[in-house]
């Protein structure tokens, strides 16, 4: 019988990981490379080796096609019609790239996981994910993928260390189960300047036996927040509070939770 995988590369990077081809063309390489792939941090010559080694890679597998699904977002939008393109006319592989409701991405992995039948080669999806990837060993181990069967099609130059958020896709076995794409950042602000008032400062401390301070733990933000909002109430003639956020009914308001709220104030875990 055999065992479908899962393989969750992520955006272009599925292609750069396949590496497959067909009507390999150096000349649609040097015009996406003029057109589009600016500005890079390579130079355009750097950027045509890095093309070559595409296109001989790929010669093994000219005319395969790729499904990938990803959440209906500009980014993956822009991979869906731009890279997508480029990389079937730089390599002959067509990437069919359908973009859906974040729902839908969701219930389409589970639904693979769960019956072994392939609907998709890639997936995009949330790196909240990377628990049940690690655990039902349902996906490919990318760590070892590209060492060993993948190597031959893993672009050398690939810097997996120079990714931002790497660490959310690696699980807890230490092996990279998914390659970031794009992130949501969650930014909080605090007043510096509250913090810094001095009769706030000497309230605070006497109130709860600390300097007042950007918090090092649940306990910490907790306290400020009912600082703010139950004893001292008003600054400068306004209402205040010691927390705000929207509150407006979503799925990702549990995740503003954990990944924001919690693990700012000291509560993140490794997993």
């Amino acid at each position: 019988m055999i065992r479908y995988r899962l393989t969750l590369r992520i955006g272009v990077l599925l292609a750069l990981a396949f590496a497959t081809a067909g009507r390999a063309d150096v000349a649609a390489a040097k015009r996406w490379i003029d057109k589009e792939f600016q500005p890079s941090t390579l130079s355009k010559d750097q950027q045509l080796k890095e093309m070559e080694w595409f296109i001989n890679a790929a010669k093994p597998y000219r005319g395969m096609e790729i499904n990938v699904l990803s959440e209906t977002i500009p980014t993956h939008e822009y991979e869906s019609k731009v890279l997508a393109k480029a990389f079937e006319e730089i390599t002959g592989i067509k990437v069919n790239h359908q973009v859906l409701g974040e729902g839908e991405v969701v219930q389409a992995v589970q639904t693979q996981m769960q019956t072994n039948r392939n609907l998709y080669d890639g997936y995009i999806n949330d790196s909240d994910l990377i628990g049940t990837h690690s655990r039902l060993q349902s996906a490919v181990n990318l760590t070892d993928w590209m060492a060993g069967e993948g190597k031959d099609v893993t672009l050398p130059t690939l810097d997996v260390n120079d990714f931002i958020g790497k660490s959310f896709t690696t699980g807890p076995d230490g092996k990279l189960w998914q390659l970031p794409d794009q992130q949501f950042a969650n930014l909080y602000w605090f007043r510096y300047d509250w913090f810094k008032r001095p009769e706030l400062k000497k309230a605070f401390k006497e109130r709860y036996g600390y300097e007042l301070g950007v918090p090092l733990d649940w306990s910490a933000y907790e306290d400020i927040a009912e600082f703010f909002t139950v004893h001292v109430k008003n600054i400068d003639g306004v209402r205040v509070y010691g927390h705000m956020d929207y509150g407006k009914r979503a799925p990702d308001l549990g995740w503003r939770m954990t990944d924001a709220w919690l693990s700012m104030a000291g509560a993140s875990s490794k997993g």
